[in-house]
């Protein structure tokens, strides 16, 4: 099937994937609070790159990693865009184990608009009535949330911005998917083993980690670089609108790990602000051929 499909209709199906994995991926990240937030990242790189080589080694056309350091802009893209990808993990993950999955959500449900703004601003992507009024209905969906966490929302804002900038930053690079995070994970990867190596007790090295415990931290490159390459394609192929409304899947399968899972409170404020989300998705779906529209060099 996916041979026969166009490269935006390939494109959605890889933003459909990457979001519902993240979706689910509280439950992997409470599995790993026996390590400190910043040691889960570290570990994330560190396997992330291993995994990455792998491919790499296994896939008739890989890029020789070499190659990937020729390029000055290229590095400089690289190296912005890893330190936004490596900010938005550590924020996402700290709050993930501090209890606040549902701020987390938050930002995610929130930077969609990031995406929208910023795909207006640097990709002069245009939106009919339609979809106007959708994001004008997602965007009060948003807001009638934004009381419930009882102060300035600054994880979500920090989250959405980030992970935004990450996505205008991949869509401006040269290299495909995963060539760019096999770069950046490569750049951050010295980061992450001087973190490991210096703090062997928060990252689970010293004492030994447990058979199980140690499955669960290689397991955090396969939990980190699948989505990943999946939204990478995706950021490279679909408008970054048309990213942001298939966003919402992600943030509300999060939302209902937290409320069913975890026990957080879904109140009525919160199920009036899941309706109206996705009654904008569904009427920003039905508002054009976003489908047929390829990215923006």
């Amino acid at each position: 099937m996916l041979p026969n499909m166009s490269q935006p209709q390939k494109g959605i199906a890889a933003a459909l994937a990457a979001f519902s994995m993240w979706g689910i991926l509280p439950v992997f990240w409470k599995s790993l609070s026996f390590l400190a937030p910043a040691s889960i990242v570290a570990h994330r790189t560190f396997w992330s790159l291993i995994l990455l080589l792998v491919i790499a080694l296994v896939a008739k056309n890989a890029t020789p990693l070499k190659a990937l350091f020729r390029s000055p802009s290229t590095l400089a893209w690289s190296a912005l865009s890893g330190a936004l990808l490596a900010s938005n993990w550590l924020l996402y993950v700290w709050a993930v184990l501090n209890h606040r999955i549902l701020e987390a959500a938050l930002g995610y449900y929130l930077n969609p608009f990031f995406n929208m703004l910023f795909g207006t601003l640097w990709f002069a992507e245009k939106h009919n009535t339609r979809q106007l009024i959708a994001i004008a209905l997602a965007f009060a969906g948003v807001l009638i949330q934004i009381p419930t966490s009882g102060h300035f929302p600054w994880i979500p804002i920090a989250l959405a911005s980030t992970f935004s900038l990450y996505a205008v930053v991949r869509k401006k690079s040269s290299l495909d998917a995963r060539d760019g995070l096999t770069l950046e994970a490569s750049l951050l990867a010295p980061f992450a083993l001087a973190w490991i190596a210096t703090h062997p007790a928060d990252s689970g090295i010293y004492p030994l980690p447990t058979w199980p415990q140690a499955t669960l931290i290689i397991a955090s490159g396969i939990a980190t670089t699948l989505p990943m390459l999946c939204f990478t394609y995706a950021a490279r192929n679909i408008r970054l609108t048309t990213l942001g409304m298939i966003q919402f899947l992600g943030p509300t399968l999060q939302w209902i790990i937290g409320w069913r899972w975890y026990g957080e409170t879904m109140d009525p404020q919160r199920m009036l602000s899941f309706g109206l989300i996705w009654l904008a998705v569904v009427l920003y779906l039905s508002g054009g051929n976003f489908t047929l529209q390829k990215r923006t060099e």
